[in-house]
């Protein structure tokens, strides 16, 4: 890797956002995302849904019907285990999160998405990330609050659509409709996101990228991005009035870097952050439902880009923030400058601080992976890290906790 050097600034006392357990990713399965040939689930041991006035019925089909917790247990993925050791047709996305470090649910088909319902074990604050790819059934007013709220509390919300009339399920209902009227008719905010999904259906291979080199999710921990491959999906249209952090990572062929002809986008909201695609293709591992026909998006189509693209905007998504800055505590100033080649991070403290300091880094999981006790002034110690990654840095002195910033490669 290139040098690269990173200048944070740190004002004092800001607040570490990040829990300390496991980041939770929380798959849904509540809107038939396993109608027709859809098979968007990370695992599933049993196929008897059939979907009967849109709706799912266990016993009157043969569609998957995935349970909470993928089997074999997620404690036994190692390195080296495939993708089919659940059966899902995107299991690739689930195991590849696991050999992460991160823990992966399914919400079955008849599981509710609540946010802060102390009755409901899979209440949306349980999780950091939630995952909603394709939905073929509207979501109900409560449903819509829950999932807004889950964002704007510091949730991160995986959007997925597909090409106009995909209606899975037959109930004259599609993606596009189903999150459209998600962020048009809610109870919180109109178009929340500023994302608004267009009615098209369209192929295209595209490397029509911007060029932002810092950028996490074009150039995050998993590689660069720099194509991706729709078959039969559909754009998205920004709206920087309704969201002034929505931006376009991916556009069609031959579009004009604006906020029209968008592939993949993101955005800021509250304390949360949302990534927004407009095709189920590139998740599509080619495996899962035998009696569907799935083909392999993740790592055949786009030379692997597309597993990229999904891996480093889902890290993205659960990494936590740095917020929080008492007004009282503002005045006080440090910097510290980073050095990072391969793996090797080196840190150099410039301020006016005489006491010597700790400095402690942490996975994005909240796990202490290196400590450099008695650091002073213009001085430059380095740490030497196992994997790539984003981690997160603070500084220790006068029994005052300081969190530095964030850094990946």
């Amino acid at each position: 890797m290139n040098l690269k050097i990173i200048f944070f600034t740190v004002l004092s006392f800001l607040f570490l956002g990040t829990a300390r357990s496991q980041q939770k990713f929380l798959f849904d399965a509540t809107k038939a995302e396993m109608a027709g040939n859809a098979d968007w689930v990370i695992d599933a041991d049993q196929h008897n849904i059939g979907f009967k006035n849109g709706l799912a019925v266990v016993g009157q089909g043969n569609e998957s019907n995935p349970q909470q917790f993928p089997t074999p247990a997620q404690s036994t993925v190692v390195a080296s285990t495939p993708e089919t050791y659940w059966e899902g047709g995107i299991s690739a996305w689930g195991i590849d999160l696991v050999k992460r470090g991160y823990k992966v649910e399914t919400l079955p088909y008849n599981g509710k998405i609540t946010y802060k319902d102390p009755d409901n074990p899979q209440d949306l604050s349980h999780y950091n990330v939630f995952v909603v790819d394709e939905p073929n059934i509207a979501f109900s007013a409560s449903e819509k609050a829950a999932i807004i709220n889950f964002v704007k509390n510091g949730g991160g919300l995986f959007m997925i659509s597909d090409h106009k009339g995909a209606d899975r399920n037959n109930n004259g209902i599609d993606s596009p409709h189903v999150w459209n009227d998600l962020m048009q008719n809610n109870s919180v905010q109109k178009n929340p996101f500023g994302i608004t999904y267009d009615y098209y259906s369209f192929s295209d291979k595209t490397e029509n990228i911007p060029q932002l080199p810092t950028n996490p999710i074009l150039h995050g921990p998993m590689g660069n991005v720099t194509r991706v491959e729709y078959y039969g999906g559909t754009s998205m249209t920004l709206d920087t009035l309704a969201n002034s952090t929505v931006k376009g990572l991916v556009y069609r062929s031959g579009a004009v870097f604006n906020n029209k002809n968008v592939l993949v986008a993101y955005a800021k909201y509250g304390k949360g952050k949302v990534v927004a695609m407009g095709d189920s293709s590139p998740a599509d591992d080619g495996t899962g439902d035998p009696n569907d026909r799935l083909y392999n998006g993740w790592t055949k189509d786009a030379n692997g880009n597309h597993e990229r693209l999904i891996m480093n905007a889902s890290i993205w998504l659960a990494t936590p923030e740095i917020t929080g800055i008492p007004v009282n505590e503002r005045n006080k100033k440090e910097t510290v400058h980073i050095q990072i080649h391969d793996k090797t991070v080196s840190f150099v403290l410039s301020g006016y601080i005489k006491n010597p300091i700790h400095l402690i880094v942490y996975n994005v999981k909240g796990q202490q992976v290196a400590s450099l006790q008695n650091l002073k002034p213009q001085k430059t110690y380095s740490v030497k890290l196992s994997e790539n990654g984003i981690y997160i840095y603070r500084i220790q002195y006068n029994n005052k906790q300081f969190v530095c910033g964030k850094f990946y490669f």
